[in-house]
């Protein structure tokens, strides 16, 4: 099936539908909503590295999980998926994909509850915005979208009550979105408390006559030092560090899955060569280049793998000359296996305490991790290569024995 082909079917018509089906009321749950949610469902299903069929199947859920907003607001989840299994229906797509499309849209129903990843992916990327830096602008509109639907005004002192309800009982689903967005998240949920709280006194003050209303100057430069403070992007910066390790890990282990496939295999060729082709070289002569060839081949292959997934150990100490000079990467045990507990902690205290060490640490153990991929990813591209012509010429050079002596 053309998948590719198909998500721009399926593009085009939740666009057209969106746009025929125009509500001026929904200032919130529109096309570009939708489409936001279809960029944030592809970011993470790219992070997990999902198939061709399962890609697809987020794609098709993200772009139809709000379209039943239309017919009722209220059971919208129910009557996306309906739409999404009638359309899917019409291309012939399989039951499986369509049933977990429906599964995707009906769990992003609040409370939300995912029985999968794909499940998860989708409630997550649905409720992205509650993670970003925009995150009031999006709360404006919601707010907005609910008065104009259900007819009603909701001042904005209940709205915030119902907002921060709302983000302290949530959680992300994915690692991912966890790692990306809980701290903006939990940032934003300060802010509404913060603006609450103002909102409240305010109220209060207005309900309490008062004689006289004192004159209160502000400090503009403490409160422009608070505000740098606040705007500071350090959670951000962490949480980007945490992510950039954690996908380096995951790159490093998948290295060390390819090595450990082609240490396998030709252990196995090795073992066969050596067991059953060796046996027969007396007999047969003119079998000995292509097997010395294939020996090789699986050889030098096995050795590069290795070489690929070998660890490389630093003399394990640092000085404190080394410390002086922020030049120590107290991240990576090679730096101090060898040092004494007291030792290690008081280092790790200084970097504690010194921001640009402890940032600079970071920096360094990301680029630390990206040498070594680098190279481990270098020598298993050679093995594979190796093992891809070596083996091409391992074939021929059997056949070319075959039609010369015409046995094996």
């Amino acid at each position: 099936m053309n998948y590719k082909q198909l998500q721009e079917d399926v593009e085009k018509h939740v666009s057209d539908y969106f746009h025929t089906h125009n509500d001026p009321r929904l200032v919130y749950h529109n096309f570009e909503h939708t489409q936001e949610v279809v960029n944030a469902a592809q970011q993470i299903a790219n992070h997990y590295q999902l198939n061709e069929q399962d890609f697809f199947t987020v794609t098709v859920a993200a772009y139809f999980h709000d379209t039943g907003y239309f017919e009722d607001a209220l059971n919208h989840e129910a009557k996306g998926a309906e739409l999404a299994d009638d359309f899917l229906t019409k291309h012939k797509v399989n039951q499986e994909v369509r049933d977990s499309v429906k599964s995707a849209i009906l769990a992003t129903k609040i409370p939300q509850q995912p029985k999968n990843e794909i499940d998860k992916i989708i409630c997550d990327a649905d409720l992205f915005h509650l993670g970003l830096a925009d995150f009031r602008a999006k709360g404006k509109l919601m707010h907005k979208e609910n008065e104009l639907i259900y007819k009603k005004d909701i001042s904005k002192l209940e709205w915030r009550k119902k907002d921060i309800q709302f983000m302290e009982s949530h959680h992300y689903h994915t690692d991912y979105a966890n790692l990306l967005l809980s701290d903006q998240k939990q940032k934003n949920i300060e802010k509404l408390k913060s603006k609450l709280t103002s909102q409240e006194e305010i109220s209060t003050e207005l309900e309490e006559p008062k004689n006289f209303a004192p004159v209160i100057i502000k400090d503009k430069d403490k409160d422009k030092k608070k505000k740098d403070k606040d705007d500071r992007p350090d959670k951000g910066i962490e949480t980007m560090f945490r992510i950039t390790s954690a996908n380096n890990q995951r790159l490093s282990d998948m290295a060390d899955n390819k090595a450990h496939i082609l240490i396998t295999v030709n252990s196995i060729m090795l073992s066969l060569i050596v067991s059953l082709l060796l046996r027969r070289l007396e007999d047969h002569g003119n079998l000995i280049i292509p097997t010395f060839i294939l020996l090789m081949v699986s050889l030098t292959c096995v050795v590069v793998s290795i070489l690929s997934t070998r660890p490389s150990i630093p003399k394990g100490e640092f000085t404190q000359e080394d410390m002086d000079k922020k030049k120590v990467n107290l991240l990576f045990f090679g730096n101090f296996y060898k040092m004494s507990l007291p030792s290690y902690t008081e280092g790790m205290i200084k970097v504690m305490n010194d921001k640009d060490f402890l940032y600079g640490t970071l920096i360094t153990d990301v680029y630390s991790q990206g040498v070594v991929l680098g190279r481990k990813y270098k020598l298993i591209r050679l093995a594979y290569n190796i093992f891809m012509f070596g083996l091409i010429a391992a074939v021929l050079a059997f056949v070319i024995a075959y039609a010369a002596y015409g046995k094996l």
